[in-house]
């Protein structure tokens, strides 16, 4: 794919854009302003995760109803955010809200098994393909969990991870997230990099690094350490550079590759999972893994996770010689919303109307790149759709260095000053959609951006 006849984009200009439109939002926080300096007294920062501290300032929520949500000044959005889109089901749903009610009067936590499981793990089933499954509390125990089995069951050390992708802020896969590109050298041979201080240089010996989207970089990266590959972890489209798709025959690919040398393959699909399709990326690109880890929309906004794999990669756990355990695993409060989630509210109908909502989005988004030429196209499936700042066609982390990040910033800013809240910076324009979503939104959101395009275009 290659979009022609672009026009060059003005760094200064969308610099000035910035400025203006950074002082249009200031006025409109004053509340999140004040109070992040009285939050600041007792909480680190001010808030309670460092990504929720994007430029220009901390915006504190209110609440959220269906596809809005109210900032404490008292602005209203159209949310494209979504809790990074654990709100595929949208905000308060009432099924949800009333499952959770339920539960809440009857006990909110036992650290006992309760009679949610079953009606769970049938569903996961159903979806995903995968026979067994467990229980944890969020998407970075997920992939925790799923290393350590992958390690278990071979007997291996060394994990495989895509550059570029993010699978948790566990010491054992938080490298080359977006790492420095002055340090990350030759594509064939990435430089693991740590994405945080305070991870041991002894853990970048156990994760070899390799790009997305090509098969022959993983083969060479087997040879390299035949024997002592435990398998590969990755998200099956790319979630943290917009949304990369795979090109096709890759995953099938890298299964046959990594069974070839002895080694499993785990699908991240913290945030692909019941927001691309009813089975996620596994059934969006027909390729059932060993290991599917889930979480974000699986809880419908309550902290949740969870394992499927293969019997054979769950006999430890059934024999009890691998303990997978957590105090709160299986929360009968988050078991409650999940049942909710799986069998009431995201059922394949929900997803025909997500559809939709894309379609809007991707073909009025496409109509005013066109229309103003700029160097970008969109992408994306279900729920989950981004505009990419590219004059061609992104297949991995390195193709995506050149984009500006100054443009999608600007992107971010005229949606926030014009209703529409969407997660903050990131190096694409990206969206979660809801199944509350209304048509009339999606259209709010494609005018916002057809104003950007004319901005961009002078």
């Amino acid at each position: 794919m290659t979009v022609r006849d672009t026009i060059e984009l003005d760094l200064e200009r969308i610099d000035a854009l910035i400025a203006e439109e950074e002082a249009k939002l200031e006025p409109k926080h004053r509340a999140s302003i004040e109070y992040r300096r009285t939050a600041e007294r007792t909480i680190a920062g001010g808030v309670a995760s460092s990504w929720q501290d994007s430029p220009p300032h901390a915006i504190y929520v209110e609440r959220g109803q269906g596809s809005r949500l109210w900032d404490i000044d008292g602005n209203e959005y159209v949310d494209y955010h979504l809790g990074y889109g654990a709100m595929v089901m949208g905000h308060a749903h009432p099924k949800v809200v009333e499952a959770v009610r339920r539960q809440a009067g009857l006990g909110t936590h036992f650290a006992q098994p309760t009679r949610e499981l079953d009606a769970v793990g049938e569903n996961l089933v159903e979806r995903f393909g995968l026979p067994l499954w467990r229980f944890c509390n969020s998407g970075t125990e997920a992939t925790l969990e799923a290393v350590r089995l992958m390690r278990a069951n071979t007997g291996r050390d060394v994990i495989l991870k895509v550059e570029g992708s993010y699978h948790g802020h566990h010491d054992s896969l938080m490298f080359s997230v977006v790492p420095d590109p002055d340090k990350i050298g030759p594509r064939e041979h990435p430089v693991t990099l740590p994405q945080a201080e305070g991870i041991p240089a002894a853990f970048a010996d156990l994760v070899r690094v390799v790009p997305f989207n090509d098969l022959a970089e993983v083969e060479r990266a087997l040879a390299e350490h035949e024997g002592n590959v435990a398998g590969m972890i990755i998200e099956p489209a790319m979630m943290n550079c917009g949304v990369i798709l795979p090109r096709p025959g890759y995953l099938q690919g890298l299964k046959e590759l990594l069974h070839a040398h002895g080694a499993y393959l785990a699908f991240d699909e913290v945030k692909t999972g019941l927001t691309l399709s009813y089975g996620g990326a596994t059934q969006v690109f027909g390729v059932t893994p060993d290991i599917v880890c889930l979480a974000k929309a699986l809880g419908g906004g309550l902290p949740c996770g969870a394992i499927g794999a293969t019997r054979e990669l769950f006999r430890p756990v059934v024999e009890g010689v691998y303990d997978m355990a957590g105090t709160f695993n299986g929360n009968p409060l988050t078991m409650a919303a999940t049942k909710a989630v799986l069998t009431e509210v995201m059922t394949p109908e929900a997803y025909e109307h997500l559809d939709r909502i894309h379609q809007i989005l991707a073909e009025g988004c496409t109509a005013a790149i066109e229309e103003h030429r700029l160097p970008a196209y969109v992408t994306g499936i279900g729920a989950k759709g981004s505009v990419i700042y590219s004059p061609t066609e992104v297949h991995e982390y390195r193709d995506t260095i050149g984009i500006d990040e100054r443009v999608t910033y600007l992107a971010w800013l005229v949606q926030l000053n014009r209703g529409v809240f969407k997660s903050p910076w990131t190096k694409q324009e990206t969206w979660t959609t809801a199944i509350t979503h209304s048509e009339d939104d999606a259209r709010r959101y494609v005018d916002n951006f057809g104003e950007l395009a004319a901005m961009l275009a002078g």
